[in-house]
């Protein structure tokens, strides 16, 4: 059997198991329909875990299984459960659901009380906290919780509120790297997903190789359309999604030096230039070679012009450059 027959043979396997696998898998715009979900909750639901996903063989977007899909079919009180697993309020209902005034909810999230689940930027570019429906049932019906719906708030909260403090946006990201972390399959993936919550400045303090920085950049999570790029509504997505708060940041700072401790052991980044000197020192030995040893080549009328052939014989001797030349020098 020729070498060509083996090669179209494997690579007609391998199409075929790659196939497979893409059809025991959906896209999750796909997966999104077969499960009756909106786009907004089906990306709520992987987030909580409702629905799991899978790598994609080319790297892309991930998937889900079709195992997947039956077993949340499979599940009692379906679609009608998975959709109040999702279901995300905003301030004015989620009072309504806790029977308080929206001016207590909004106080409540403020000092950290109530921890949103996303957000969006309306027509205004006002930042809009969605919070999740069930949770806010689930405090309000907690008798430990009523001290906080009615009355005078706590002094530790009246405190926070006293000096500004806003800790929805902190809440966010924690409950958001929470879901990165997870899906995350190595080192570097983990220490790329907690970088996307530093700013630059303080990426180059921790990580001072440039191959290190620019591969964590490769490997960043996408923070999902906010605007086009540099657009006053991603600046200010960018601001929510960036780290203030001093005690987050020392979370962050010694989780990502801990995951590029482990990621080093793992493997080193990816360093084009050093590939590239490989290559380039590889070739122009080889034609210092074929000069030393290599028959001499017939002369020609007109010397030739492509880009890294022999010098005719009949050319002008030229001083040796390179190993042949050192070697001269030396006296070898």
């Amino acid at each position: 059997m020729g070498g060509d027959t083996i090669t179209t043979t494997v690579t007609a396997a391998t199409t075929r198991a790659t196939a497979a696998r893409a059809a025991a898998s959906l896209a999750q715009s796909r997966a999104a329909r077969e499960l009756g979900l909106k786009r907004g909750e089906f990306e709520l639901a992987v987030r909580l875990g409702h629905v799991r996903t899978v790598r994609a063989d080319d790297g892309g977007r991930r998937r889900v299984a079709r195992e997947e899909i039956e077993r949340i079919r499979d599940t009692a009180g379906f679609p009608e459960r998975l959709r109040e697993q999702v279901l995300a309020v905003g301030t004015t209902e989620g009072a309504s659901l806790m029977d308080i005034p929206p001016a207590r909810f909004t106080r409540l999230a403020r000092a950290g009380i109530l921890t949103p689940v996303k957000f969006y930027l309306n027509r205004y570019r006002a930042v809009v906290w969605l919070y999740l429906a069930e949770e806010l049932r689930e405090f309000a019906a907690a008798e430990i919780n009523a001290p906080l719906l009615t009355g005078r708030a706590p002094d530790r909260i009246r405190a926070r509120l006293d000096a500004g403090i806003d800790l929805r946006p902190r809440n966010w990201r924690s409950r958001h790297t929470s879901f990165l972390l997870g899906q995350c399959t190595d080192a570097w993936e983990r220490a790329a997903a907690v970088a996307s919550f530093l700013d630059p400045v303080r990426i180059a303090e921790l990580v001072t190789c440039p191959y290190e920085r620019g591969y964590l950049n490769k490997l960043r999570p996408d923070p999902g359309g906010y605007g086009a790029p540099d657009s006053p509504a991603a600046r200010i997505a960018e601001r929510i999604m960036t780290a203030d708060d001093p005690h987050e940041l020392s979370w962050l700072r010694a989780s990502l030096l801990l995951s590029l401790a482990e990621a080093r052991r793992l493997r080193p980044a990816p360093r084009p230039g050093a590939a590239f000197a490989t290559t380039a020192l590889v070739p122009t030995m080889h034609a210092q070679a074929v000069t030393l040893t290599g028959p001499e080549p017939a002369p020609v009328a007109q010397p030739q012009t492509d880009e890294g052939s022999l010098t005719p014989v009949s050319a002008p001797p030229r001083r040796p450059r390179g190993l042949l030349g050192w070697l001269r020098r030396r006296g070898v």
